[in-house]
């Protein structure tokens, strides 16, 4: 069958568009990493190898002769939970890190070391892979109680400052030293659902309490809902089963007393992951150097619903 010549040369144009248009494209993308590179330095991702053989996946941007800023994910996230804010200090000239937890995100799905004192020491190789000095580490909720660990424990000369954003420390867990705290059952609830559905699990908890969508007048963000259960389910089901228990019954009374440098604590006052009561407030009771800010009706995903107003905040910290 035979095509009309009119309609072959249409064809050929249209398909020579097409390629221009998607050369543009590229041309322009190339020219905006190139010019962002030269504005902030080097663009880079890669893994490093820990201690025990395990692979850890992080992104370092912007001017390595900057102060660093390491930010901790919380739990079942990654290091991508942090867009917003390394965008930002990377504008403010900082160098900024993330790394995905073990068995999360992009980073190796081991079958063991999913606890407190494996995250720390992950933390302290990438540390000393980068030579990091000097450094602002910042964590939020199970990524604050991997601050407070690796904090307590940094060689000299490694941490000026860390900030705990909706942070598990000192414990979450109820017992008899902990009265007032999250019953266990409440945890085991979250090992059944994500036994049972993961993938559901992982879009019901950011669709209700995470981010207080469950709040009446709360106005729902279906892009931040589905960014969460991205990463979630971008990690493995092993460490996340096993994280539930490192965050939840984790004690870190002994290291944030041993913590000499200046600690920033930021909680929503409608924390519903990690209630300020039990967390925060506490917290900052054991801190030699410590400070306590709270938000009024904000939720435990507080730094990704109002970025400006964290951002700020930890901008000032970071400075002064």
């Amino acid at each position: 069958m035979s095509i009309p010549r009119g309609q072959a040369m249409r064809t050929e144009l249209n398909r020579r568009t097409m390629l221009k248009s998607a050369a543009a494209v590229a041309a322009l993308s190339a020219l905006h990493n190139a010019l962002f590179a030269e504005a902030h330095g080097e663009t880079t991702m890669a893994t490093i190898t820990t201690r025990d053989g395990t692979e850890i996946f992080y992104k370092d941007w912007g001017p390595k002769e900057g102060q660093p800023i390491v930010f901790h994910h919380g739990w079942p996230l990654s290091g991508d939970d942090w867009d917003n804010q390394m965008l930002f200090f990377l504008a403010e000239g900082y160098r900024v890190i993330a790394h995905d937890r073990r068995g999360h995100g992009r980073s190796e799905q081991v079958s063991d070391g999913h606890d407190m004192d494996h995250y720390a020491a992950d933390v302290a190789d990438l540390v000393q892979a980068l030579d990091l000095r000097n450094a602002i580490h910042i964590g939020h909720s199970t990524g604050g109680g991997e601050v407070a660990r690796y904090v307590a424990r940094a060689e000299p000369g490694r941490v000026a400052k860390a900030a705990l954003l909706g942070a598990v420390p000192p414990i979450m867990v109820k017992s008899e030293t902990n009265p007032d705290g999250v019953p266990i059952e409440v945890f085991d609830g979250f090992r059944a659902a994500l036994v049972a559905n993961r993938a559901q699990f992982y879009i019901d908890v950011p669709a209700g309490p995470f981010y207080g969508f469950n709040r009446e007048g709360t106005s729902v963000s279906q892009g931040l809902i589905d960014n969460w259960w991205r990463q979630g389910m971008a990690g493995g089901a092993k460490a996340h089963y096993d994280g539930i228990k490192a965050f939840s019954e984790t004690d870190f009374t002994d290291d944030l007393r041993a913590i000499t440098v200046p600690v920033l604590l930021l909680h929503g006052e409608d924390d519903q992951v990690v209630p300020i009561a039990n967390s925060a407030k506490k917290a900052i009771d054991l801190l030699q150097k410590g400070t306590l800010k709270t938000y009024p009706g904000l939720s435990h995903g507080m730094f990704t619903t109002h970025p400006d107003t964290v951002n700020a905040d930890l901008l000032s910290f970071v400075r002064n």
